[in-house]
């Protein structure tokens, strides 16, 4: 089973791991990505996120399909991402997958990571204290490198 979500309110982790939870696996991975207070020497009051959000939305069922492929053992994926606001602390981003043993699901959150960052349509604006803002390029992104 898969669960993908975009959504403009803050995440409700509880709800990913009630969905990946299964008596069938002995094992959940989870990565929370949240807004850190300090990039690059400078205060950060808040991110904004923007999406393409049914570019997005297929793009991670794309990469769920290929992390099932590679890992059949994994039963259930959930990724989760904000837009709009995301203040310092609060989650931007969950994914969460369960299996039998602790190695899968640990491996396809982390490849599923990994994808997410380099193809999933998801921009973000770091805003700092001092009012200046930038759009943030994520130098793992495909379209990037294609520049």
């Amino acid at each position: 089973m898969i669960d993908l979500k975009i959504v403009s309110s803050q995440l409700d982790i509880g709800s990913v791991m009630d969905f990946v939870n299964s008596p069938n696996c002995g094992a959940i991975s989870i990565f929370i990505g949240t807004t850190r207070e300090h990039f690059d020497g400078n205060k950060v009051k808040t991110l904004f996120y923007e999406a393409y959000e049914s570019m997005a939305l297929n793009e991670m069922k794309s990469i769920i399909e290929l992390a099932k492929k590679k890992w059949p053992e994994v039963m259930n994926i959930a990724i989760h991402h904000r837009i709009g606001e995301v203040k310092v602390s609060e989650a931007g981003v969950v994914i969460a997958a369960s299996s039998p043993h602790r190695k899968h699901a640990q491996e396809v959150v982390s490849f599923i990571l990994d994808r997410l960052k380099t193809t999933v349509p998801i921009f973000k604006k770091e805003l700092y204290e001092d009012g200046c803002s930038v759009w943030k390029a994520n130098d793992e992104c495909v379209w990037k490198k294609n520049c």
